[in-house]
């Protein structure tokens, strides 16, 4: 189901509570929402869509991906950018890495660990951001 994008900042700040098997159907929303918004979207948080939930949808390469519960455990060479988001207005400067490991459940829950680089990298740390109610 698409959901509408939150734009209210107070309620982006607030940290997410982690994500069970149960919530599988929130990840399933954010990828239907994601999709609609591809040609200016390439990452959702399951607060942007009002849900307080630890759950991140990103693109990689050309592939869809769902994180549940991600957290980064390892981050090499950080850098600023800049970047932009479908809840707020604007650019903003960000500090990120360009290689991150990430564990996290995937949509059946199982538990992985992968290495990610480059812009791939870059999306996943600004939704897990959103995750912890960081803001940017």
């Amino acid at each position: 189901m698409i959901r509408p994008i939150m734009k209210n900042e107070f309620f982006l700040q607030q940290p997410s509570e982690d994500a069970t098997l149960l919530d599988a159907p929130i990840a399933r929303d954010l990828l239907d929402t994601m999709a609609l918004h591809a040609h200016e979207c390439v990452g959702m948080a399951a607060n942007m869509i009002g849900q307080h939930k630890r759950i991140i949808v990103f693109m990689d390469a050309e592939t869809p991906r769902v994180m549940m519960n991600p957290e980064i455990i390892d981050a090499k060479e950080e850098y600023e950018t800049e970047e932009s988001c479908l809840s707020l207005t604007g650019c903003r400067t960000a500090k990120r890495f360009r290689t991150i490991r990430v564990r996290y459940r995937d949509l059946a829950f199982e538990e992985r660990t992968e290495t990610f680089e480059g812009f791939s990298a870059q999306v996943i740390q600004h939704e897990i951001d959103h995750c912890n109610g960081i803001v940017i």
